[in-house]
């Protein structure tokens, strides 16, 4: 692990890791090349750092959660199309029911670390995927290809999945992963066939209602979209459920059960 890694650099770099050697009395890099590596020491001192840090996150943790006032932030994650097309309208429910909660939206397509507190509350598609963790199964949507009614006037309706290799499909990053995963639900494309690509599916749908290209977008927002169609109507759908996930220390916050429990309301009428 090199030093940048631990969220030191440049300019102050070197300043900043002789005053830390100074302050512990121990070389905790060494210089290989132009970089910053941690040294035996270093890798030792870091393997025991970890388990306080972790101890400490916990201890906050359970501290915000034993806090019994209504008022106050709760931070939600989700991702950057829920957040955009989705989340605002149950945002706006939430400040009729609680004005005196501030709601923080956090808009990331990766999974927000519960327990450093970089959410408080996550809506994702996956389980809770680690001990301390706990989530309610709202319910499973579905997601499906769509195009903007521009597109179709041009291209006309594909027939079936092969149809859509050149139809000129529009990619999340990873670029490998995706294509891997359209193989796998039976388009035989390869990475090279795609050639608009965004790590934000924000950006894809945009482009899709611009009549860009095609790709496959939740039902719970297509649907709320004018001027887009689904195609391949026959094609099973691609189920994709819905978690709401929070860490167990934070269950004993009125706050945070007020603002979950609203969430699952309106998750489950979408």
């Amino acid at each position: 692990m090199d030093a940048s890694q631990l969220g030191l650099t440049q300019p102050t770099l070197s300043r900043q890791v002789a005053a830390l050697e100074q302050a512990l009395g121990v070389a905790l890099f060494e210089r290989v090349g132009r970089k910053l590596v941690l040294s035996q020491v270093g890798v030792q001192m870091l393997a025991g750092v970890g388990p306080m840090a972790e101890a400490a996150d916990l201890a906050a943790l359970t501290a915000r959660g034993q806090v019994q006032d209504i008022a106050g932030t709760v931070t939600i994650s989700t991702t950057d199309t829920y957040a955009a097309y989705v989340l605002p309208a149950m945002i706006e429910r939430l400040r009729r029911i609680a004005p005196q909660v501030t709601i923080a939206v956090v808009a990331t397509n990766d999974l927000s670390n519960l327990h450093r507190r970089e959410a408080d509350i996550a809506i994702r598609h996956i389980a809770p995927d680690r001990p301390g963790l706990i989530g309610l199964h709202v319910r499973n949507t579905e997601a499906h290809f769509y195009a903007s009614d521009a597109w179709l006037a041009r291209n006309g309706m594909p027939v079936d999945t092969a149809d859509l290799i050149g139809s000129g499909l529009i990619a999340l990053q990873d670029i490998e992963q995706f294509s891997g995963y359209l193989r796998g639900i039976g388009i035989p494309v390869d990475a090279a066939d795609l050639r608009l690509v965004s790590n934000s599916s924000v950006t894809v749908w945009e482009m899709v209602k611009r009549g860009m290209g095609v790709a496959p977008m939740l039902r719970d927002i297509a649907d709320r979209t004018p001027g887009v169609t689904r195609l391949l109507p026959g094609m099973p759908p691609i189920t994709v459920p819905i978690w709401l996930v929070s860490h167990v220390q934070m269950q004993a916050s009125p706050r945070l059960r007020l603002v979950r429990d609203s969430l699952a309301e309106d998750l489950a009428r979408l």
